[in-house]
């Protein structure tokens, strides 16, 4: 066991390293060089703004479970308001029902565990996580098969915005139906990576290339 106070200390550590460790991702979006547009990259950062917002939500003391899943949720409507800056609502139609399946599955087999009063908030959550995500994916496959400049950037952001569904998945399982072992492990180990992933598509691969 540690010294007293040592809990304190390393409560302190974590409140200082998870939101730096957001800033930085930020701070990569924002001194992209080429970026993809102006309006992409400030919709992309509004959306890491909101997901700053929620990580320092959901540490705090006490329940900010629902303001934390509110700040998560501007941020998925900011990164699909980035998504549609080049892309159609639903461009790939079974890339989204694909993602709502998996939202569907999810909620389904957490549904009974959820309490009534968060069930509503968890199922609009759901619908535009998954949401985003098939936009995202969509968008890639789109770009994929017009082999433009995009196809890498909008590849990134679909990789992205999957591991943001996963990180969610594996917190909400955690959460609400069955403790998982090293859960911040999973989680956090998706969750960086997954905005990592958004912030590196605001640059164009032609440029970083020359």
């Amino acid at each position: 066991m540690g010294a007293p106070g040592a809990v304190d200390d390393w409560d302190w550590l974590q409140w200082t390293c998870k939101p730096l460790a957001t800033v930085l991702v930020i701070a990569m979006a924002w001194h992209t060089p080429w970026p993809l547009s102006a309006r992409y990259r400030r919709r992309v950062l509004m959306g890491l703004g909101f997901a700053l917002l929620g990580d320092v939500l959901l540490m705090l003391p006490g329940d900010f479970f629902v303001p934390g899943l509110a700040a998560f949720l501007l941020a998925h409507v900011s990164f699909l308001a980035a998504w549609l800056d080049d892309s159609r609502f639903a461009v790939r139609p079974l890339a989204w029902l694909a993602c709502l399946l998996a939202a569907a599955a999810l909620l389904w087999l957490l549904w009974a565990h959820v309490a009534p009063a968060l069930r509503v908030p968890v199922w609009v959550y759901a619908l535009v996580l998954a949401t985003m995500a098939g936009q995202a994916v969509g968008r890639a496959w789109q770009h994929a098969a017009m082999g433009d400049a995009l196809a890498h950037p909008a590849r990134r952001a679909a990789l992205g915005a999957l591991l943001f569904m996963v990180s969610d998945s594996l917190l909400a399982w955690d959460r609400f139906r069955h403790a998982l072992p090293l859960s911040a492990l999973w989680v956090l180990g998706t969750y960086y990576p997954a905005i990592g992933l958004i912030a590196g598509s605001v640059g164009r691969e032609s440029e970083r290339r020359r």
